[in-house]
């Protein structure tokens, strides 16, 4: 039996662009017994509250069927979608979350999806209503092949186990479509899962990035062929041959790289966007921030801009410019003085003094970013890092702005980490200069000031606090910056965004 894996990159309710990506996959594979798509491919994933839009809903049964006729003169097509459950609740959309089944034309519902996430960034029970019963496996060359749709496979903690029912209604190996979202050591829980099932398995996945989650593909055979991992990749895999290999995850700087690459390549593709800006301080994070843009949208794309003040390190503004120099992205030197003197004269001393002058600065730096974002277009990447925004360690309407975090979900350490990496082992490396390597963290907002934590010892012990969903006074207290903060992207098991909705108000 020849399966084809077409890991795509789809986008949300873009649904004649997805149509014809799947063609076009398809088209690539017309030798395959079987082409696999990943969950929800037409309308994209995720489509969220959209879903309570009736229009949006007849448009993605319309576009399914149109693609089941459009592709009558492919091999049958394994493709994730949903459709009406024809049940009845209250302000619900009441949807299945469906895989298809498409061959000469027509369609079938190979699948209903029966366990739905309420976990983490997942809330499917809010538009979806699980399938009432595993349906029985599917026949393709000659082969019962079950199919599974993403949290089916990962049935360890629930009391429905699909898998295990499709093997009792005979099935000879499964079939996983999956949106799953990738995070540090996913992959190897995906494994873990496959191997579970108790027959050979195929998991095929999405790729790409949607706000901000980021899919991976890493799509795989369990114990065969993995495909590649944070870009689109469609390969006809003979499973009648035996080329028997160990199926991992990977993981570390390269994966974390590439995924926050993916993350913002994305984030400004599928919104029209070409142009991003971003603050060059010298420092660590935004050098990182600088490398990751430059290689997601290509250096001609990124433009850094150094705002020094009265309290920089000169080494600080020539580092930043060299690190420019060094990625190729456009560089800009606007001084903050002015700005700073005019502040002080119409507040007054007692209003810019102390931690509100330093806020007054942290701003006005915002305005001068913000000016070039209003005047060439396109966005502002924030460079704030997780273990800050942890602390509350940033200033509110100031250097947490930005539309896109992509290192909000980034421990200080993991930052480091980065760095060291792109310096050391990426194609480009060495181009963060020594200076920011090995300066002492500070935001140069007053004489001699540097950060007030020793980050090797409070970064991992307050993201440990993040990921089991417990706090203490300084994390409370700052709960109100984080809300305000633009689409972080998701990296780890627990990010700030939708993913951890903790009230401001409290006790």
């Amino acid at each position: 039996m020849k399966l084809a894996i077409a890991q795509i990159n789809t986008t949300v309710g873009d649904l004649n662009g997805n149509i014809a990506r799947i063609l076009d996959a398809a088209e690539k594979v017309r030798d395959a017994d079987l082409i696999v798509f990943p969950e929800m491919t037409v309308p994209g994933y995720p489509p969220r509250d959209m879903l309570y839009d009736a229009s949006f809903v007849e448009a993605v049964q319309a576009a399914t069927l149109d693609l089941a006729r459009q592709a009558r003169h492919l091999p049958p097509l394994l493709v994730g979608s949903f459709k009406p459950s024809g049940e009845k609740h209250y302000q619900h959309p009441a949807l299945h979350n469906v895989a298809y089944l498409m061959k000469s034309g027509e369609m079938t519902v190979a699948q209903v999806k029966q366990l739905l996430p309420i976990y983490d960034v997942f809330y499917e029970p809010r538009w979806f209503v699980p399938g009432r019963k595993t349906l029985p496996p599917i026949e393709i060359a000659g082969k019962k092949v079950g199919v599974m749709i993403c949290e089916d496979m990962w049935d360890e903690e629930y009391s429905v186990h699909p898998g295990a029912e499709l093997r009792s209604m005979g099935a000879e190996m499964l079939v996983c479509i999956s949106a799953s979202p990738y995070r540090k050591g996913v992959g190897e829980g995906r494994v873990h899962h496959a191997k579970r099932q108790g027959l050979p398995l195929v998991f095929a996945n999405l790729v790409g990035a949607t706000d901000e989650l980021i899919f991976d593909g890493g799509s795989f055979v369990l114990d065969g062929e993995e495909l590649s991992r944070f870009e689109e990749d469609v390969r006809v895999i003979d499973l009648n041959t035996k080329d028997t290999k160990d199926t991992k995850g990977s993981s570390g700087e390269k994966e974390l790289f590439n995924a926050l690459v993916l993350g913002v390549r994305d984030f400004a593709n599928k919104n029209g966007m070409k142009k991003a800006y971003l603050g060059l301080s010298g420092g660590i994070d935004s050098s990182v921030a600088a490398v990751i843009a430059a290689e997601a949208l290509g250096a001609e794309n990124v433009t850094g801009i150094a705002i020094p003040s009265r309290y920089t390190d000169v080494r600080s503004t020539e580092s930043a410019r060299e690190l420019a120099g060094n990625l190729g992205i456009k560089f800009e030197q606007v001084s903050l003085e002015k700005m700073h003197e005019a502040s002080e004269q119409v507040l007054g001393p007692e209003r810019s003094g102390g931690v509100s002058g330093e806020n007054i600065q942290a701003r006005l730096r915002m305005v001068i970013l913000m000016s070039y974002v209003n005047s060439g277009g396109g966005f502002l990447i924030n460079t704030s890092n997780k273990t800050e925004l942890t602390l509350g360690y940033a200033t509110l309407y100031g250097d947490m702005a930005g539309a896109v975090s992509p290192l909000g979900d980034v421990t200080k350490g993991e930052v480091m980490g980065l760095a060291e990496w792109v310096n050391g082992e990426w194609e480009m490396g060495g181009v963060i200069p020594e200076f920011v390597m090995t300066r002492e963290p500070t935001a140069e907002l007053r004489e001699g000031q540097v950060d007030p934590f020793d980050y090797e010892i409070v970064s991992p012990q307050v993201e440990a606090m993040v990921l089991a969903d417990e706090s203490n006074a300084m994390m409370r207290a700052s709960e109100h910056k984080r809300w305000g903060m633009g689409v972080v992207l998701k990296v780890s098991g627990r990010a700030f965004g939708r993913g951890r909705l903790v009230p401001i108000t409290r006790r």
